[in-house]
């Protein structure tokens, strides 16, 4: 009867912890691509401003890149956002909310340029995406484009 008692325990306790480590996963699934929002919607001057680039393409993407990177000797976006724009960056694990996937094509489509710009110029309240003043508007332009790439 003991014998019985405890495998049943163990059946329980083994059921108990597979539940667990599938619910751990799902939360992180659901964190990695979509992520949730938590930056408002851009002022109308910005929200509904155009790429100046989207329509001839990006003017040098190795410029975009290296800024994202911070190779360019301005601004790292890798360092939190990853080289892969995956969100997992050396920096990433500092912050709650963590840093934005945009590898996920779900985070990334569907937000207009102008809303992405405003964030990149701004910061987002609330995480730690901080402003970004000393890039140009056509760094950033760059970036958004940059950006777009990287979704799968």
């Amino acid at each position: 009867m003991r014998s019985s008692v405890r495998r049943a325990g163990g059946l329980v306790l083994a059921a108990m912890m597979s539940v667990a480590a599938w619910q751990a996963l799902a939360q992180v699934s659901a964190r990695d691509c979509p992520q949730p929002r938590f930056t408002g919607k851009a002022p109308d001057e910005y929200y509904n401003r155009k790429n100046p680039f989207s329509g001839t393409g990006n003017p040098d993407p190795r410029r975009a890149q290296a800024i994202f990177e911070g190779t360019s000797g301005s601004e790292n976006c890798a360092i939190c956002h990853g080289r892969k724009g995956d969100g997992r960056g050396e920096l990433s694990r500092l912050y709650d909310p963590p840093p934005r996937n945009f590898a996920c094509a779900q985070t990334v489509n569907g937000v207009p340029d102008g809303q992405l710009f405003w964030i990149i110029r701004f910061g987002s309240p609330g995480t730690s995406m901080p402003p970004h003043p000393g890039l140009s508007d056509d760094q950033i332009w760059q970036i958004v484009l940059h950006l777009r790439t990287l979704a799968k």
